[in-house]
């Protein structure tokens, strides 16, 4: 059975990485937008994805949830009916060591000396009980809101649950 190419990244083994005064040529995480929807909406529901497993989500896999979670939500919702927040940031640098596979790579490169790695992207570190990204919805749009959470999950790969919760009229 092949691996997946996330499963090298999932378990949180190493303590962070995340120095980035000091680490030279990190990637730009390609997760930009954090925040969408209606900014200032009155919502009744809140949709939770609470992680139920510590790992990290690298940031390809913070963005393909994000997008295919702000397609479903504009498409069957609307633009105006809904805010919808990524809560984790991808601070944690990840590393590789990179080995050259084809003949004659035995003698141009060092193995395992000096095998530190280079950054080649970034990783939200994730504990268990962590809100992963969460919708702020009316109370109609519910099954809508859970449809996107599934969506979502698929992505990014963690073992998480919905959690729903009624907002007090004050706290949108």
């Amino acid at each position: 059975m092949p691996l997946r190419p996330a499963k090298c990244y999932k378990l949180l083994k190493k303590p962070p990485y995340t120095r980035k005064d000091y680490i030279g040529g990190i990637p730009q995480p390609k997760i930009t937008k954090f925040v969408m929807g209606n900014v200032e909406g009155n919502f009744d529901v809140v949709v939770k994805l609470v992680a139920i497993e510590a790992c990290q989500v690298r940031h390809n896999a913070l963005e393909a949830a994000r997008v295919i979670g702000h397609k479903y939500l504009s498409k069957y919702v609307g633009d105006t009916n809904y805010l919808f927040i990524i809560r984790t940031y991808p601070h944690h640098v990840l590393r590789e060591n990179k080995m050259m596979a084809f003949a004659g790579a035995d003698r141009l490169q060092d193995g395992m000396r000096l095998a530190f790695g280079r950054p080649i992207g970034t990783a939200a570190r994730i504990h268990e009980g962590t809100v992963i990204a969460e919708i702020r919805i009316p109370e109609k749009f519910v099954d809508q809101a859970k449809e996107a959470m599934r969506r979502i999950l698929s992505k990014i790969g963690v073992k998480a649950e919905v959690v729903i919760e009624k907002l007090s009229k004050g706290s949108s």
